[in-house]
């Protein structure tokens, strides 16, 4: 039986790149799949057609996350679906701005960007405190540009280390119901909204960056990874949801579009001491 059968699984921005890449697994893995997706319906079609051809169970809903109302909507939604209730969740819809120094940043794109990347994100992790059953599970998608800074990409950075604090109290304030909050942060990974932050062809820069991940490459959402034999795992040595970094013997970790390759190590995260990251 796969693993999360009768499981409801909700995914934000689900429609392209990381997050499409999410939902499918997610319903490979028994779930139904619950995501929104903002502007194309002929993208989220093509992911519920993709699901659904594997043997899957995904539904699409046009919300835009930055609409008051939409991330409760959301989950209202999906806890409609058979179980009665979301026992996973993963924040990954988020928007970013054009490079552009502090000095020439609009008020009112960067309070819309925040409203994606965090506050959508802050709506849902709230509504599942409520109501998400003991021994769930919460993922927010983040980006190593929060430790590897770089200049002209200011919002996006802000918005995602907020995300990585939403973690880490959510973490402390759900684990004692065995709900485990967790962060992934990944680094450069071939997707739209990678070279809509960088016109032109992003990926020739993060070669450098990339020299200390296992596979020396950036990553791509559906490219099956190659297997040479099993890896030792890296020892968590971090403090529950907050992101770590792995050894160099760790495998290459689920990587996620971000404004520009911010460093040469690999992202990764894990969660609390108890409970796996995912279920």
């Amino acid at each position: 039986m796969p693993v999360l059968k009768g499981k409801t699984a909700v995914v934000t921005g689900g429609s392209r790149g990381i997050g499409r890449a999410i939902v499918e697994r997610l319903a490979r893995d028994g779930a139904e799949v619950v995501f929104n997706y903002a502007r194309s319906a002929e993208a989220a079609e093509e992911v519920v057609r993709a699901v659904e051809e594997a043997g899957g169970i995904a539904r699409a809903v046009r919300l835009d996350p930055a609409e008051p109302g939409a991330a409760e909507q959301l989950m209202e939604t999906a806890s409609q679906g058979p179980s009665g209730g979301v026992e996973i969740l993963v924040n990954n819809a988020a928007v970013n701005l054009p490079r552009a120094p502090l000095a020439e940043i609009e008020e009112e794109r960067f309070d819309h960007l925040l409203s994606v990347n965090l506050k959508a994100a802050f709506l849902t992790v709230r509504y599942a405190a409520r109501r998400m059953p003991d021994g769930g599970r919460i993922i927010n998608i983040s980006t190593l540009n929060t430790v590897r800074a770089v200049p002209g990409v200011a919002p996006y950075m802000i918005s995602k280390g907020a995300l990585e604090q939403l973690t880490a109290a959510a973490a402390q304030e759900l684990g004692e119901r065995g709900i485990t909050v967790n962060t992934v942060s990944p680094g450069a990974t071939d997707t739209d909204m990678l070279h809509d932050a960088n016109p032109g062809n992003p990926l020739p820069s993060a070669r450098p960056f990339n020299s200390r991940v296992p596979q020396a490459r950036s990553g791509g959402p559906f490219r099956r990874p190659v297997r040479r034999g099993r890896a030792p795992a890296a020892r968590r040595t971090h403090p529950p949801g907050r992101p770590a970094t792995p050894t160099a013997a760790a495998p290459a970790p689920l990587r996620r579009s971000a404004p520009v390759p911010a460093g040469p190590r690999a992202p990764t995260a894990r969660g609390p001491p108890a409970g796996r990251a995912t279920p």
